[in-house]
């Protein structure tokens, strides 16, 4: 069975960084085309990125220059850090597995004005 377990969200200042990972269970991350999404109150969910199975990164146009998204394959894990965050990235994160359409539990990120 397949699992997808976040972590690393939290509390962090306008300007600061988060590294969002993504624990897969079940298969193996190398694989496998996975994204991030968020969704924030009142809103859709929408992507902020995803990798296909070749490793090809795609990006949202609001987190462009701002976000990486990479996989660990030792540790098969899917990676997001973001870097010069602002209140408007709030939202819960949530890591997503294309192949078995299956969703983590998500992960908050607030950041403060």
């Amino acid at each position: 069975q397949v699992q997808l377990v976040e972590s690393g969200g939290g509390l962090v200042q306008a300007g600061g960084s988060l590294r969002l990972s993504c624990a897969v269970s079940g298969s193996r991350v190398s694989i496998n085309a996975m994204g991030w999404y968020r969704q924030a109150p009142g809103k859709e969910r929408e992507l902020v990125a995803d990798i296909t199975a070749v490793g090809r990164p795609n990006y949202a146009d609001s987190v462009k220059g701002r976000v990486t998204i990479s996989r660990d394959s030792a540790k098969n894990t899917v990676v997001l850090q973001m870097n010069s965050l602002s209140p408007e990235d709030t939202a819960v994160y949530y890591c997503h597995s294309y192949r078995y359409d299956l969703w983590g539990q998500g992960t908050q990120v607030t950041v403060s004005s």
